[in-house]
């Protein structure tokens, strides 16, 4: 069980009997049940149409100099207009799970971000449905048609343990409460919500069921101390891995390191 599951590359790359990638943002666990009942092709032709009826870039077929653009600077000059008419139409209807792909995929960052009128509100990115993307997108749609997957869209302190058993395994990756990024702006996550995930892993280990749960100690100065007390009594385990791309990552050095740890009961 993938309690926190974004875009599911956990859970696609688990090897287990049976998986279950929950998220409390409806519209991810809409697109991706929509992958899970569609083959690759089929996406990918959608995107294309998409792509076409609105002028974005294609420099998987033309790269950038098609465009007036080079790869240092992106495409976000030449996609900013067509960029807000997507994003524009998506708003009228967010139930359409082709169009949130292809919203995300020419977002900033691949990112996704909802304001409080329930529109998507993320600037144009300065990449497009490039090759990489595209091997990768093909990648997961094939291997999700191999998997006994399932997808629940529900807030964790509503998820019951009551159903999980000793041969089962919860891995959790959470909003990282001293990090900002998209998804935990606006109180999305608070100490309140960091307590109850606690609590919840502890309900968990009582139960004798195992669990992983990602986070980070520190960022940039500031300390989780609600989770370092919390941590003593499981095992620790800190990472020393980069991620360039990640904005919680500080890139001038002297603001602070990120202690990113897996806290485990096993």
């Amino acid at each position: 069980m993938d309690l926190f599951c974004g875009g599911g590359n956990v859970g696609v790359n688990i090897r287990a009997e049976k998986i279950i990638c929950n998220d409390i943002e409806p519209h991810i666990i809409s697109l991706l049940r929509y992958f899970k009942n569609s083959t690759s092709r089929e996406v990918l032709s959608g995107v294309e149409a998409i792509i076409a009826r609105y002028g974005l870039s294609d420099t998987r077929t033309y790269g950038y100099e098609y465009y007036g653009c080079n790869s240092s600077d992106g495409v976000a000059s030449y996609n900013k207009d067509p960029y807000l008419r997507l994003r524009a139409d998506y708003n009228k209807d967010t139930s359409n799970d082709l169009m949130f792909f292809a919203v995300v995929l020419f977002a900033f960052s691949n990112q996704i971000r909802f304001n409080s009128k329930g529109e998507f509100n993320m600037p144009v990115n300065k990449r497009d449905f490039n090759d990489v993307v595209w091997q990768n997108t093909v990648k997961f749609i094939d291997r999700l048609a191999t998997l006994n997957i399932g997808f629940t869209a529900c807030d964790f302190r509503d998820f019951s343990v009551d159903g999980l058993t000793a041969k089962d395994f919860l891995y959790c990756d959470p909003p990282y409460l001293v990090t900002r990024a998209s998804y935990n702006e606006q109180s999305g996550w608070t100490e309140a919500h960091e307590r109850a995930l606690l609590e919840l892993l502890d309900d968990v280990n009582a139960k004798g069921i195992k669990f992983a749960l990602s986070n980070v100690l520190e960022n940039k100065g500031k300390s989780n101390d609600i989770l370092r007390a919390w941590s003593q009594k499981y095992n620790i385990h800190h990472l020393n891995h980069t991620y360039g791309n990640c904005n919680y990552h500080a890139k001038d050095k002297s603001s602070g390191s990120t202690d990113e740890v897996l806290i485990t009961n096993y």
